[in-house]
């Protein structure tokens, strides 16, 4: 039996997550952590998220969890400072949480030399696979096509483009031999001229309860072609979140992510 912890355990994926490791069979709850001021500190974990009663209240204190793995979907500041506990009791991290700037990133670089990291900015198996999708289109119609990434989340997202968009990016980028940071363009108004062929359109909504809808928009003069992921739940990104914890269980340091996971390299 794997001991996990969940961090942000009162926000939608925390909740989540609980909620997935009570019907897994192999991994259980047996910590969650919350921020000082939030008014859910010593509330059991398992009524958070509507499972019943499973006898970890939450917590604010990282170093008190009884844990071997700590899932993460908090926010940058929160996950760096999870992240140097960890490294330093030597314990695995799942990281979930999303919006790192370079800096942040090469701190998690940095403590995955002295323990196991997954970091990926979506946990969903069907969006780890669209990016192996995505390669294979970039690089097959290379450089005849115009394209565009399209995202749609929640409007209680606070960063944006979305990390699973931008990675996107990133992906479609490499296979075409360009940089992201100089051919990226995030949104458009007034008169912009025609579009540049190198371009990488970005282009992001935020309504409502929207759980992550993301398109990526080939397209020439005489046809189109879309490769989309619409997440119906968030139970998705739990159950991922989970595979990775399983899969980090036998690893003791380096950083990974959900290519990784699944073998999709």
């Amino acid at each position: 039996m794997i001991k996990a912890a969940v961090t942000g355990a009162a926000g939608r994926m925390g909740r989540s997550v609980v909620a997935a490791a009570a019907q897994s069979q192999d991994i259980k709850i047996t910590a969650a952590f919350e921020h000082p001021d939030s008014n859910v500190v010593g509330v059991d974990a398992g009524e958070l998220a509507a499972v019943g009663h499973i006898g970890v209240p939450v917590s604010t204190t990282v170093s008190d969890g009884d844990f071997e793995v700590l899932i993460d979907f908090s926010y940058p500041d929160a996950t760096l400072g999870y992240l140097d506990y960890c490294r330093q009791a030597r314990k695995c991290m799942v990281i979930g949480t999303t919006g790192f700037d370079s800096t942040q990133r090469q701190r998690i670089a940095d403590a995955a030399s002295d323990m196991a990291v997954v970091l990926a900015p979506n946990m969903s198996v069907g969006v780890n696979l669209c990016f192996r999708l995505l390669d294979i289109a970039a690089r097959t119609l290379g450089d005849s096509v115009d394209i565009e990434v399209i995202e749609a989340h929640h409007r209680h997202k606070k960063d944006a483009p979305s990390g699973t968009a931008i990675r996107m990016g990133e992906v479609l980028a490499s296979a075409l031999g360009r940089d992201l940071q100089q051919c990226a363009v995030y949104g458009r108004e007034g008169i912009t001229g025609e579009r540049p062929r190198e371009q990488i359109g970005f282009l992001t909504l935020r309504a409502g309860e929207i759980v992550g809808d993301h398109t990526v928009l080939f397209a020439d003069d005489s046809e189109r072609v879309e490769i989309s992921h619409r997440a119906q739940s968030r139970m998705t990104f739990a159950n991922g979140a989970l595979r990775a914890a399983r899969w980090l269980r036998n690893r003791d340091k380096g950083l990974f992510d959900m290519q990784d996971v699944l073998d999709l390299r």
